[in-house]
């Protein structure tokens, strides 16, 4: 009995031995190919490997052709192509007649109206009524914008031409800087103390510059044209006013005085979205100097076109809306009410209102009836 269980455990194991050598030679061998050195991934298409495919372009071109360098605008380098700057080539540089916003506007060969409009071209600018110091008993300094998407400020941008130009107001003040008959100041302080040129003033609306290949027939690069952006002139919507109030006690009248006008902006970002809190003035123009010009200019009225006044008349009969930026009152560090509430608009219009208020009372607290 013993010997039959031995043979029975020895034909086991045989059987075992045999299936396991079965499955080894039914197991193909593994075969690991060599790496190469100087193949790239799928992501880089220069492969030297003929053989190798790349998993977004399938067959790869071994042959790699070099880029064309494109020309430097800072360097002398470079090959003239279309998509960079040959410096080596000439530059011209193209002055502006205004920036888009004094063009010069062709003068009519007849009289454009059925009557001769001789009545704003020879006004001329009543003189202000001289106050003594002594009797200014009463003087408050305060600076005002007039926002020109208003209904009622919508004058400042109408946009039709004329004889002397566009009748824009912008247009009006930028034609005479550039003809020399007002002096505009540099806007990093409003007490006209930095004289500034006409081309500054033109280029501070900050237009910028565009740059123009110039080809010959064969389309062959010969050389750049640089030009001035036209700036919209619609693009200027705000105007900042700096004035007086003044209480003669001889006359007993309040007298108003504006010193300077200057037209605001705000900085854009490179998208083109405006950064809040970012307006300032562009340059400044002493309002007693401009009176000569603004007192030739007509104003549009859109409801008679022959009961028009001048600009001059429109400043001082203050037929124009506006809100209150900035005041001597209570103001002891100088600061506009955008830095008094930085985050709060209805707080700085409240505070504007309450500004014309206490001007208003002054004056009629001195009437005993």
């Amino acid at each position: 009995m013993r010997t039959q269980y031995l043979k029975w455990i020895m034909c086991a194991v045989l059987l075992i031995a045999l299936i396991d050598s079965s499955f080894a030679q039914a197991t193909p061998t593994k075969k690991t190919k060599p790496k190469t050195t100087t193949g790239k991934s799928a992501y880089d298409n220069q492969v030297k490997d003929n053989n190798t495919k790349s998993a977004y372009s399938g067959n790869v071109d071994t042959t790699v052709k070099p880029k064309p360098v494109a020309g430097s605008a800072y360097s002398n380098t470079g090959n003239n192509t279309k998509t960079g700057i040959d410096t080596t080539l000439p530059i011209e540089v193209i002055k502006s007649s205004g920036n888009g916003l004094v063009d010069s506007i062709k003068i009519s060969l007849r009289n454009d109206a059925a009557v001769d409009q001789n009545l704003i071209r020879d006004k001329v600018a009543l003189p202000y009524e001289n106050i003594r110091e002594d009797d200014a008993v009463y003087r408050v300094r305060v600076w005002r914008e007039i926002d020109a998407r208003e209904k009622q400020n919508l004058v400042f941008r109408y946009s039709a031409d004329g004889d002397n130009g566009n009748q824009r107001f912008i247009s009006i003040l930028l034609r005479g800087i550039k003809d020399g008959e007002i002096t505009a100041f540099s806007g990093d302080d409003d007490r006209f103390t930095t004289p500034i040129t006409a081309d500054a003033a033109i280029n501070a609306f900050g237009g910028g510059t565009d740059t123009v290949a110039k080809y010959d027939k064969d389309q062959n690069i010969i050389g750049y044209q640089v030009r001035a952006r036209p700036v919209e002139p619609d693009s200027i919507k705000k105007f900042r006013i700096k004035e007086e109030w003044i209480f003669d006690k001889e006359s007993s009248r309040l007298f108003v005085r504006i010193l300077g006008i200057a037209p605001v902006m705000p900085y854009y970002r490179s998208d083109g979205v405006m950064i809040e809190g970012s307006e300032r003035p562009l340059w400044w123009v002493y309002y007693p100097d401009a009176r000569p010009v603004l007192a030739k200019a007509e104003v549009y009225n859109p409801k008679n076109l022959g009961a028009r006044m001048s600009w001059e008349d429109l400043f001082e009969s203050r037929m124009f809306s506006s809100y209150i930026v900035q005041s001597t009152f209570d103001n002891p560090f100088n600061l506009p009410l955008s830095a008094v509430y930085p985050n709060n608009t209805l707080y700085r219009l409240l505070e504007g209102e309450k500004v014309k208020e206490k001007i208003f009372n002054y004056e009629q607290s001195l009437w005993s009836y």
